[in-house]
């Protein structure tokens, strides 16, 4: 209590504990971001997605017979119930397309003959199925909008190349797989971000893991999460060229508006994910088509004047989203996709801690202080 007699309040619960895990460590003091103790530098440099996946379920990597049956299993499940299929390819083309993953998940429930069996066994089953099936849903949400319909999923590929080969039909490019491999990889997890407690809070009520995953989506979509890499592309669609940058920024900075894409709730110094990112966007600068190279140049040259004008002073510094934009554009990716994408990267993480909850399960039920009128007089309508 404060001197007051009013409770202290953490707006957006800053700072607040409400669980321990072994998942994932955010230090964002230090700029360090660990999946089960292992930097995601390391992971970045030597690992790929279905690893990381197996991972975060199961809290070690897998030895290569254990690789190979995750990897066949995560192939088992790439296609997509056809009713499922027949949601997405029916969704009105305006409708946005984190609403329709939204919706073919909660669909993907009713086919799952596991979908209300809280056993371990059956959360990992369903586990594995929803890492695989969400990369194929945002696939065939890509291709139904634009224009080559429902492609049914390759299983002889892992998720980056199954995704590509719906989006586009055609077989992917060796290069483009593995760098989307690694953008899904960097997203697979990050402790207790909004989406994933939203997921929690739903699984806290003994709900089931696709009404915590639909609750996740719902968070993701919002644009001070998931949409942020969004964001950020269409402010540098907005400057245009990268010598107009400096006069967007400052202009925007005295308006008091949001750089998309900078600062960070944990990080106070710069985001880990940023930093390998910006190593592709450096590539792409000398390699990327003349839309591309521009791009990158004005996300660098933006990257330079928020340092040097918040960074050290405020704390406020790249984070993932900034430089994702480009990288995805590059690789042909629209802009529609990319907050489908993430939660494609992210399933991994919502279910591995939806499962770790559920071992010592807590109703999550925060206070709130009540600041209003009591013992109102009731007036009947008619006199009103």
């Amino acid at each position: 209590m404060q001197d007051n007699g009013k409770p202290k309040i953490e707006l957006g619960l800053e700072g607040v504990y409400f669980t321990e895990s072994g998942i994932c460590k955010v230090d964002g003091v230090n700029g360090r971001l660990y999946y089960y103790g292992y930097s995601i530098e390391t992971l970045a440099e030597n690992s790929n997605f279905e690893e990381v996946c197996y991972l975060l379920l199961n809290g070690r990597l897998p030895n290569a017979a254990e690789l190979s049956g995750f990897r066949n299993s995560l192939a088992q499940e790439r296609p997509l119930p056809d009713e499922v299929a027949g949601l997405i390819e029916d969704s009105p083309k305006d409708a946005h397309p984190m609403d329709v993953l939204r919706s073919a998940v909660s669909v993907m429930a009713l086919y799952d003959p596991d979908a209300n069996d809280n056993s371990d066994a059956a959360n990992m089953r369903k586990s594995i199925r929803l890492v695989s099936r969400l990369a194929s849903a945002v696939g065939a949400i890509g291709g139904c909008r634009n224009g080559i319909g429902y492609v049914k999923p390759d299983s002889s590929m892992g998720a980056a190349g199954n995704f590509f080969y719906m989006l586009t039909g055609k077989k992917p490019d060796a290069e483009a797989v593995k760098v989307l491999d690694l953008m899904l990889l960097l997203h697979a997890e990050h402790s207790s971000n909004a989406s994933t407690f939203s997921g929690i809070v739903t699984a806290a009520t003994l709900s089931d893991l696709y009404s915590a995953v639909t609750s996740a989506i719902g968070t993701l979509k919002g644009p001070l999460h998931g949409g942020a890499d969004q964001a950020a592309l269409e402010m540098m669609h907005a400057i245009g060229r990268p010598e107009n940058t400096e006069v967007y920024i400052n202009d925007a900075l005295a308006g008091k508006k949001k750089i998309m894409g900078f600062g960070h709730r944990v990080y106070k110094t710069y985001d880990p994910r940023a930093r390998i990112i910006k190593n592709r966007l450096e590539i792409l600068q000398g390699s990327a088509n003349e839309e591309v190279r521009n791009l990158t140049s004005i996300a660098l040259a933006a990257e330079k004047l928020m340092i040097d004008k918040l960074g050290s002073s405020h704390g406020i510094w790249p984070n993932v989203d900034f430089f994702s934009g480009p990288v995805y554009t590059d690789l042909g990716i629209p802009d529609y996709l990319f907050t489908p994408l993430f939660a494609a990267s992210r399933i991994p993480g919502w279910c591995a801690h939806v499962m770790q909850y559920w071992k010592s399960n807590r109703l999550v039920r925060p206070l709130e202080y009540y600041n209003g009128e009591l013992d109102t007089q009731y007036v009947p309508i008619s006199q009103r």
